[in-house]
């Protein structure tokens, strides 16, 4: 009984645990990316609605450019939910890595990343230049 209260009393004695200044900058900066992360996931879901929206809001008359733009834009999307979760899986992992002082920056992602974006970036660029010409005149000349 004697020494629970001396456990006790000791407890309440001690201070909160004081982290590292540099180990508190690893952490905030580990924040900085993860919501650097969640605003590329947000963007790419954002402009997936935007191409999806784009391809509906057209003049009546106009023609109907290839049926490839709802494709596009949920692919868009889906990168977006995508880089939002392993983005979220991310944080934790490094965090843990932080607390642990075993970090070591992972390549996969960088590279993961840059593919999806250049994957994206073709489909626009294929998405742009396949759309017929007299679709373009039909804004012109109204």
């Amino acid at each position: 009984m004697k020494f629970e209260t001396e456990k006790i009393e000791t407890q309440k004695s001690e201070k909160p645990q004081k982290y590292r200044s540099d180990r508190v900058r690893d952490h905030l900066a580990n924040e900085r990316t993860y919501l650097a992360w969640m605003r590329s996931g947000i963007a790419l879901m954002g402009f997936g609605v935007l191409i999806v929206r784009l391809r509906i809001l057209r003049p009546p008359l106009a023609p109907q450019p290839p049926g490839s733009g709802w494709k596009l834009g949920l692919a868009f999307a889906l990168v977006g939910v995508l880089t939002v979760l392993l983005s979220t899986q991310h944080y934790f992992a490094v965090r843990r890595d932080i607390d642990e002082d075993t970090y070591q920056p992972p390549d996969r992602w960088i590279i993961l990343s840059s593919l999806a974006v250049i994957l994206l970036g073709a489909g626009v660029i294929y998405y742009v230049f396949t759309v017929p010409l007299d679709y373009l005149q039909t804004f012109v000349l109204e």
